[in-house]
């Protein structure tokens, strides 16, 4: 008979003591057997294979056991009694979670084991030592942070995470740990801090919060879970929350700075950091009625009856002045009413926003022009025969003119004759286009034709974009142009005596006035006038009184942040066909072309103003809209100075070891520095404007 190897004994034990069928021993036999210790254990599994283990309890109990490849470990258990059914199952369970292993029901009376920090995918397991799953609503503090203290309590392969939405915990772990786990949170969920409120007298809530905050080292506007202080302005007043024992102290710190400032006196001087005191003080003395108050001591605002003022009826008249030489005000009044003007005061000193204005001017034009005509002047020197001409003005000289000077002597030197000769020259002078003519004399006539073709086409591309900061709510000008004369009256005494003449200077160029208002809504109501204006030449040749060209805007638009809006435009197109002929002989077919002038012109134009707000709200904004048009302006310098360093290398130089000689020129240096950055560095003593990182 072969020996039994100790995993059948084992079996055979666990079998024996589950299913009560190990044999009675009768007494005989009692006495061959060895003697037993009665200390002895009924079940001792120290030293056995898991595996074997998780085996046998499946003979025992009728259960199956799914084993991963990964399952190893041994048993070590010992028990007064031999266990069985449920309780044999449950030694199994706690003995897998001390190898860290779990059991996941898998089907009827069928169980998968696994490692344990698989668990949180299988978080319902078998008995009350296995993985389960639950979810904890909080009530008071932060699922995130709840999370974060839980984790290292969980067990291996113990899962918390948190729920922001809801703000609740969602914990996997062995069952009676969750027990546990729920009772931490019931702890740490608890909220034991107090709620006080301090009313305040004599001093402004949110610099007494502020001043407390930094005194208990509060960061934040209000405060953390430890220690919360808030200050509450419409009623001046101070909320307090936290430990009851740090609360007594706040309280009295709140109190004891309340007392103080009613024993500073009632006069305060408030120093501005953006607000300009000059334009602050009219608005703080009409709050306060200081311009309109009686002796009786009630306070109206001037030109509004019944209006509400500050510390009307209190007895102290409120003073507010202004610090000569300082941006700063003094306000004498009562605690209450200076806490109220304090605030006012700290509302209204508040950095201002800016505005950029950039506008774009477009004007194409376009002008034509075409002239062709014939003059005819016959004339008989002594008068036997009757003059005629023909002239027809437009851009050339006239035949009369040549005529008359034609037919004066060359040395009569008479006015008459420097006249007509004068009139001959001026009219030559104002030929455009060609001209061309003969004359002749044949006996006593004198004839002579002259043929003026004129055509002329003018095209111009006007281009100018004027730009300026200002302030929000602060008009703004720039004129970019000339003053020139322009005559405003003329006075002449009698017989012509004392005459004098009076001038007045006025702008020519381009100018844009805006006054920028930012609305709640992020756009921009802008009151402006763009104007562009040129010389257009004299009235006439005889006439010195100038001729302008004007282009002017003035309205009222809203424009969202840094968008382009057209301000208006003009398309204009002007035709023009003349003809000017002798009656009847100007009709005639062919021949009537000696006897008639026509012209023809075409004027078209386009112009448009566009216009673009930014905002400019803090010092990055103002930086990132100077540096790229510091760029534009250095990198134009650079521009220019590559394209005269690129010509002069064509040019040459007397060389300096021989002055009869030439060299070539210089190339110059190899990277030079752009005039305004050497500006910046020398003048302003500064580096250039850059754009802050984003």
């Amino acid at each position: 008979m072969q020996p039994r190897s100790p995993r059948s004994r084992l079996a055979d034990l666990i079998l024996g003591l589950a299913l009560g069928t190990l044999p009675v021993l009768p007494l005989a036999a009692q006495d061959v057997a060895p003697a037993v210790d009665a200390r002895a254990p009924a079940m001792d599994l120290r030293g056995a294979d898991l595996r074997a283990f998780i085996q046998d309890v499946a003979v025992a109990t009728g259960t199956s056991f799914i084993v991963d490849p990964s399952v190893q470990g041994t048993v070590e258990y010992t028990s007064d009694h031999a266990p069985e059914g449920e309780e044999l199952l449950g030694v199994l369970l706690a003995i897998l979670r001390g190898n860290g292993l779990i059991a996941v029901p898998a089907g009827p009376a069928t169980y998968r084991v696994i490692p344990d920090d698989a668990g949180a995918q299988h978080p319902r397991s078998a008995g009350g030592a296995g993985f389960g799953t639950t979810v904890i609503p909080l009530a008071r503090i932060d699922a995130r942070v709840a999370a974060e203290t839980l984790k290292p309590l969980v067990g291996r392969g113990g899962v918390v995470l948190a729920s922001p939405q809801g703000n609740s915990l969602l914990v996997a772990d062995y069952s009676d740990n969750l027990a546990r786990i729920r009772q931490l949170v019931a702890q740490i969920d608890s909220d034991r801090a107090t709620i006080d409120t301090v009313t305040l007298r004599n001093s402004s809530a949110r610099e007494v919060a502020a001043t407390v905050r930094g005194l208990f080292g509060v960061g934040g506007e209000g405060g953390g879970q430890v220690l919360s202080i808030l200050p509450v302005e419409g009623s001046n007043s101070v909320v307090v929350r936290g430990d009851p024992t740090v609360i007594a102290r706040v309280i009295q710190m709140i109190l004891e700075l309340d007392r103080r400032a009613e024993r500073s006196g009632n006069v305060r001087v408030i120093e501005l950091r953006h607000a300009s005191a000059e334009q602050l003080l009219p608005v703080l003395q009409e709050l306060v009625g200081q311009s309109g108050q009686d002796p009786a001591g009630t306070t109206t605002v001037p030109g509004e009856e019944g209006a509400q003022v500050i510390g009307a009826g209190t007895g102290r008249r409120p003073t507010i002045v202004r610090a000569p030489g300082r941006n700063a005000l003094i306000v004498n009044a009562d605690p209450d009413v200076q806490r109220t003007l304090v605030d006012v005061i700290n509302q209204l000193d508040s950095r201002r926003e800016q505005v950029l204005v950039e506008a774009i001017v477009v004007e194409l034009s376009d002008d034509a022009a075409r002239e062709l005509g014939v003059q005819i002047a016959a004339a008989g020197r002594d008068g036997d025969v009757p003059f005629m001409a023909t002239q027809f003005r437009g851009n050339g000289p006239g035949i009369t003119e040549l005529a008359g000077a034609a037919l004066v002597d060359g040395e009569d030197d008479s006015d008459l004759a420097r006249m007509a000769r004068n009139a001959a020259a001026q009219s030559l002078l104002g030929l455009s286009g060609g001209l061309a003519g003969i004359a002749g004399e044949a006996g006593d006539l004198l004839f002579g034709v002259i043929i003026n073709a004129v055509r002329s086409n003018t095209g111009s591309n006007l281009l100018s974009t004027p730009s300026i900061l200002t302030l929000d709510n602060e008009p703004a000008r720039i004129l970019v142009g000339q003053e020139i004369p322009v005559t405003s009256g003329e006075v002449l005494g009698d017989s012509n005596t004392n005459p004098f003449r009076t001038i007045d200077r006025q702008d020519v160029g381009i100018q844009l006035e805006v006054t920028p208002q930012i609305n709640a809504g992020g756009g921009i109501t802008l009151e402006l006038r763009q104007e562009v204006s040129s010389i257009a030449g004299p009235v006439a040749a005889d006439f010195s009184e100038l001729i302008l060209n004007k282009r002017e805007i003035e309205t009222r638009v809203l424009v969202d942040d840094g968008a382009i809006v057209v301000l208006g435009g003009l398309l204009d197109q002007q035709d023009r066909r003349s003809t000017d002929k002798v009656p009847v002989l100007g009709d005639i077919p062919g021949l009537g072309r000696l006897f008639r002038s026509d012209a023809s012109s075409s004027e078209r134009t386009n112009l448009m103003v566009f216009l673009r707000p930014t905002i400019i709200r803090d010092a990055g904004d103002a930086q990132r809209m100077t540096a790229p048009r510091y760029e534009y302006m250095r990198g134009a310098q650079l521009q220019l100075h590559e394209d005269v360093g690129r010509n002069s290398r064509h040019m040459a130089s007397p060389c300096p070891h021989d002055p009869t000689a030439y060299c070539a020129a210089s190339p110059g240096p190899a990277h030079p520095e752009a005039a305004l950055d050497a500006l910046v560095r020398d003048y302003l003593r500064t580096t250039p404007p850059q754009a802050p990182a984003q």
